[in-house]
């Protein structure tokens, strides 16, 4: 039944909301002796998106949520997913960029058609500033089919030098005007190259039928239902943590959650004292069994905010601080034990070396005995996955020698330097 006005929350303890979110993640299944392409693909659907990243100093973003979930699997099935017919998965700008569904891709239109509010500055202004050269984009990309930006540069006969030259995105105008094709719906991500460029070609190409095909939805039905989706893959959140699952506006967001809870689908919680709301069918686990890395760009941690008011976990990654200001390291991914986040290690895959690097090591405040065996087992794991040969732990660190003394000898070799 649909909550009356002033019926009193349901009150839900921080170790509850925890185990929540934890379950609505998949994280507390358990992990299959074989990955299979049915797998991945249930996988995300439950979480409804991977952020896609570049970063590769351990393996690109996109890779480690369904690492942390299912185990070592064979990372072209990812791409498999994306990239061959029938697509399962496809990219589009939904938690910065990502990969969605095939099937959530009608609920962007209206970002689409809202690219003048919804875009940022470059891509926003494509269209009046480089009017010609998107119909000249468009039409080369249908007569060429699939092309990289870099390659349409040289087919139309444009400067390759970047618009602006700093640490951030140095886009040409060519790739400019790709990018806005992209946001608006009217070109698509056919693959990627073994440089992680963008290989894009027209919707018909690359969508399926029965996706172009679907009608779109009122804006305020398309919200509706990427909230819910949002409230499903988290289990329980505040209005910000399901408004940021797809970087939806405040005041849709909350429009949604409102009819959502008349509709029956949220239930209002507190969660100690926090508003919240959970999912009718959330689980509600007395206990939790999970063991997993996360990658920082994970949906269980991508909101700090979250992370900090779920976990009390204080997280910033370094990647984008400078070296001297960085207190854990560069690429820091949290470990989850249990229901908790209790640890967070520096990684670097040298693959020149076959080694899995812990450049540093650190344990929360209350971390359970056993903490090290645990997250040893999970870096042997990770290290198999990535074809790497041993785990090095660096000494920087209040986890790392106990770390270090963890590693199996004959299995990895557990060896602390002082690099």
């Amino acid at each position: 039944m649909p909550r009356t006005p002033h019926e009193p929350r349901r009150n839900v303890t921080l170790p509850q909301a925890r185990r929540i979110a934890v379950a609505a993640q998949g994280l507390a299944r358990p992990r299959p002796v074989s990955v299979t392409m049915r797998q991945v693909d249930a996988t995300i659907r439950r979480m409804g998106t991977l952020q896609i990243d570049s970063v590769n100093v351990l393996a690109r973003s996109q890779f480690l949520p369904l690492f942390s979930r299912l185990g070592p699997y064979d990372q072209t099935l990812l791409a498999r997913a994306a990239h061959t017919a029938p697509r399962r998965i496809t990219e589009y700008w939904a938690h910065q960029a990502a990969f969605i569904p095939v099937a959530l891709h009608p609920l962007f239109r209206w970002r689409m058609q809202a690219y003048a509010e919804e875009a940022w500055g470059s891509i926003r202004r494509a269209e009046t500033q480089h009017a010609g050269l998107v119909h000249e984009v468009l039409a080369a990309i249908g007569d060429l089919g699939p092309i990289t930006p870099s390659r349409l540069t040289v087919e139309l006969g444009h400067d390759p030098a970047s618009l602006r030259a700093h640490w951030g995105w140095n886009w040409n105008v060519v790739k400019t005007v790709c990018e806005f094709l992209f946001f608006t719906g009217q070109i698509a991500t056919a693959a990627r190259t073994s440089q992680f460029e963008r290989v894009f070609d027209l919707p018909e190409r690359v969508l399926p039928a029965d996706v172009l095909g679907a009608p779109t939805p009122s804006v305020e039905e398309a919200h509706r239902r990427l909230v819910e989706i949002a409230a499903r893959a988290h289990g329980i959140g505040t209005v910000k943590c399901l408004a940021d699952y797809w970087r939806l506006k405040a005041a849709p967001t909350r429009r949604a959650v409102d009819e959502l809870v008349e509709e029956g689908a949220l239930v209002p919680v507190s969660v100690d004292g926090t508003p919240a709301y959970l999912h009718v069918e959330a689980a509600v686990p007395r206990r939790v069994r999970a063991r997993a890395l996360l990658s920082p760009f994970d949906p269980l941690v991508w909101e700090r905010d979250r992370a900090l008011w779920l976990f009390g976990f204080h997280y910033r990654i370094g990647i984008y601080t400078p070296a001297e200001q960085r207190v854990h390291g560069y690429y820091v991914l949290p470990f989850l034990l249990d229901g908790d986040l209790v640890g967070r290690v520096d990684l670097k895959a040298d693959r020149a070396s076959g080694r899995l690097l812990v450049q540093s090591a650190w344990q929360e405040p209350g971390a359970p005995m056993g903490t090290a065996e645990e997250l040893a087992q999970e870096l042997f794991s990770m290290a198999d996955w990535l074809h790497l040969d041993d785990v090095v732990v660096a000494s920087k660190g209040d986890l790392a020698r106990e770390l270090a003394a963890c590693c199996v000898p004959g299995i990895h070799k557990g060896e602390v330097t002082d690099w």
